[in-house]
């Protein structure tokens, strides 16, 4: 009885999620190749990604595929995962593809595999009848290392470059076995039975040449039914703690003919703008000022260009700038090329605008911290609040984690007794201010985010283990590794780095360089 009950439930919470949807694809297996696209996070999260979105709308625009979602059950005490469209086991498909943003999610795909019925470990699964797994997404692009022993193929490259090349490999192969000889040597194609080899990351040349399907979209996501259309891939600013710049290489921006020819064919009236510094887009005044269209954009970035942009923005929900360091000493460091002047300008616009919620980014424990920048980021945050009573204005705040490709990637992080100090300061210097809150993460999520964005092949017991529950730290232990080697050390020039094989077309000595010209190689925190 009890079975049936929770059988029913799941069955109306898939139904539930479908109604809400539209452009959601069903299609008949048959004569197809059978894509499971798995995003290892809860639905209303992973139907926030555009990417996620894209691969989906994009392989189901072909004849000969049909793609469906899985994703994280919302409930522990879901046993089997099943597909939202014809609720099959992903075990049934030919291929089941991860797209994964987070190292945080590493966890959760260990959970989805045993869910689905897969042997978690690539070995294990030798040449049985079961789908071919992939790894793509940004962490593909930066360190895939943590998890390729699950894997059978990890896409360095942005699905646009290479997803109709590769369906079209798979079509004409004969078999798994078949199909991963022969992506041997594919540019952007990394296969980890062969141990690590140089793999050249593909990037898509011309982000005009977006393919043009119907995109799926749910209510239930941060967006809420809101048409999202992406307006520029990478960031020119090069902030050193930033994997962007890295992953995504030189900017590259869209026509405004292109956006526009979207947005029409879309017929949609609210309309998400995606990018990572929005306030750069050379077309985004023009962009905004389309008549019957809504806009929301996720962030400002701290300038006098934001003036006019914080005008015409139609969801006046919040607006989020990032300052990411309190005084104008660490922001030199970070690279972060915006002034005191800037900061409190933009703030005044969104403030005077109307906007309900201003949300300001800050990290802690970044490199050459002192506890003099905790105190200028808190003369900061009361002189924003001095500026309007109106509003509120929510500090989201997290710890420095190091990232491949970044000038950061030497440094290590800092001790938790830091961390914790630090927000302390940061918490009891603004309890008294009005409408003003810290919100961060728990400690651990950063250090956890930390040894997987640093880690190596030997780390896949510990994923395993910290999916079955057992705390970061004890999983470490249990399976012989010492998480100080990754985290809490700083790095040499010459020392392996576990993402190394990948070419991102960065050069390390530069990193170096730049590393070196933030702080020096032996600056320690404080």
């Amino acid at each position: 009885m009890k079975t049936a009950k929770k059988n029913q439930r799941q069955h109306e919470n898939r139904q539930h999620l479908l109604d809400r949807e539209t452009g959601t694809v069903y299609k008949d297996h048959g004569g197809k190749t059978r894509v499971c696209l798995a995003y290892p996070n809860t639905y209303r999260i992973g139907m926030s990604s555009l990417g996620f979105r894209l691969v989906y709308g994009m392989l189901n625009s072909r004849e000969d595929v049909v793609c469906e979602r899985v994703f994280l059950p919302e409930s522990e005490a879901q046993e089997r995962i099943y597909t939202l469209e014809s609720r099959k086991m992903p075990s049934e498909f030919d291929i089941m593809a991860f797209s994964i943003s987070y190292e945080n999610d590493f966890p959760n795909v260990v959970k989805i595999l045993r869910a689905s019925g897969i042997p978690l470990y690539a070995r294990d699964r030798g040449s049985k009848h079961y789908p071919l797994l992939i790894m793509g997404g940004p962490c593909a692009f930066m360190n895939p290392e943590p998890l390729v022993e699950f894997f059978d193929v990890v896409v360095v490259a942005e699905a646009e470059a290479v997803l109709d090349e590769f369906m079209d490999m798979c079509n004409k192969a004969g078999g798994k076995l078949e199909l991963i000889e022969a992506l041997k040597g594919v540019e952007g194609m990394y296969i980890p039975a062969e141990g690590t080899q140089t793999v050249k990351r593909r990037f898509l040349k011309d982000i005009d040449a977006l393919p043009d399907f119907r995109q799926l979209m749910s209510r239930d996501t941060e967006f809420s039914s809101m048409y999202l259309v992406e307006a520029m891939r990478g960031c020119p600013w090069r902030c050193r703690f930033c994997a962007m710049s890295g992953i995504y290489g030189t900017p590259r921006t869209r026509a405004m003919s292109s956006m526009r020819q979207e947005i029409e064919r879309a017929k949609a009236t609210k309309v998400g703008v995606i990018g990572a510094s929005l306030t750069d887009y050379p077309h985004i005044g023009e962009l905004l000022r389309i008549e019957g269209v809504e806009f929301s954009i996720s962030s400002l970035r701290a300038s006098r260009k934001a003036a006019g942009i914080t005008a015409l923005i139609g969801n006046k929900k919040s607006v989020s700038i990032a300052p990411e360091a309190g005084s104008k000493r660490l922001r030199a460091v970070i690279n972060k090329k915006i002034t005191y002047e800037d900061i409190i300008e933009t703030s005044r616009l969104v403030l005077s605008a109307g906007i309900a919620m201003l949300r300001l980014y800050f990290m802690i424990g970044l490199p050459t911290e002192t506890d003099e920048d905790i105190e200028e980021m808190l003369r900061l945050v009361k002189e924003i609040r001095g500026i309007s009573k109106s509003g509120r204005i929510v500090l989201s705040v997290s710890a420095f984690v190091p990232k491949p490709f970044t000038p950061f990637q030497w440094h290590p992080m800092a001790a938790a007794s830091v961390i914790v100090t630090r927000l302390k300061q940061l918490k009891d210097g603004l309890k008294r201010e009005k409408n003003v809150k810290v919100h961060h993460d728990a400690l651990k999520y950063a250090y956890i985010e930390g040894l997987l964005a640093m880690g190596d092949r030997r780390l896949s017991p510990v994923i395993e283990s910290i999916a079955d529950g057992i705390d970061w730290k004890k999983a470490c232990e249990l399976h012989s590794i010492d998480p100080s080697e990754y985290i809490f050390r700083e790095k040499a020039y010459d020392e392996l780095l576990p993402w190394d094989f990948i070419d991102n077309g960065i050069e390390k000595e530069r990193l170096w360089r730049e590393y070196l010209s933030g702080t020096a190689s032996s600056a320690k925190l404080q």
